[in-house]
């Protein structure tokens, strides 16, 4: 599959977007009705984003925090190619609200990341977003956002979740457990090695439970992050320490 990096079928992206604009946004994109993405049965290319903001920041944080923002893409745990961005935070923090925060930084790392990919002749067919999905009050996380303006099947992996429900899963590698919100399974916890604390996976833009469950496991080794992820936080961690 071939990324398109300027497609936005929410009509917007999110310069700009905080309060009821925002909540009107999600409200749209929460409507709509994509087709579903599925793998075809082969080894995917992944990607995946994280933010990185200053050490030592606690709370909210405010708009204009500065970050280093790392993208990774790996096919199964295998890194084929990472890039960073500088971006700037266009809000505090607020549950729910986290794509007023972090989200043109987000796409800007993710689109700079996919233009590579496409380069090399590997395209992205799934994003990774360290945010929720449909675990959200209007069932729009920054992970079904950021897809819908990237024209990307995405996957949410948290370490909690936002507002679903579940018990632990059991303590065996692979085993996993649903998260519910209002009655719908929204994510799973999924547990990636036996002793070690689970992730939340989340249904995100165009991916299922299933579907966002089977990509994680893909791409997941002997750590509690799926590749993409950790790759692209610790390249984000180094351009952080280096800016000094």
């Amino acid at each position: 599959m071939m990324a398109t990096a300027s497609h936005d079928p929410s009509g917007t992206g999110f310069t700009g977007l905080s309060g009821e604009a925002l909540v009107e946004v999600q409200r749209r994109i929460a409507a709509l009705s994509p087709p579903a993405w599925h793998p075809a049965g082969r080894l995917l290319v992944v990607g995946g984003v994280f933010v990185a903001f200053a050490r030592g920041q606690q709370g909210p944080g405010q708009a204009g925090d500065r970050a280093k923002v790392g993208a990774a893409a790996t096919r199964g745990t295998i890194e084929l190619a990472h890039v960073v961005a500088d971006g700037v935070a266009g809000a505090s923090y607020r549950p729910g609200y986290l794509a007023a925060r972090e989200g043109a930084m987000i796409v800007t790392a993710a689109r700079s990341l996919i233009a590579l990919m496409d380069r090399l002749d590997e395209p992205i067919d799934v994003l990774l977003v360290d945010a929720t999905g449909r675990d959200h009050e209007r069932r729009c996380g920054l992970a079904v956002h950021a897809g819908a303006v990237l024209g990307v099947p995405t996957v949410g992996v948290t370490h909690r979740p936002l507002l679903a429900i579940g018990s632990d899963p059991d303590d065996a590698a692979g085993a996993t457990s649903d998260l519910t919100l209002d009655g719908e399974v929204v994510g799973r916890w999924y547990r990636a090695v036996r002793g070690v604390r689970p992730v939340a996976v989340h249904a995100g833009w165009r991916t299922d439970v299933d579907t966002a469950v089977d990509v994680v496991a893909q791409v997941t080794g002997r750590a509690r992050t799926p590749e993409p992820l950790r790759l692209a936080r610790t390249a984000a961690r180094v351009a952080r320490a280096e800016r000094g």
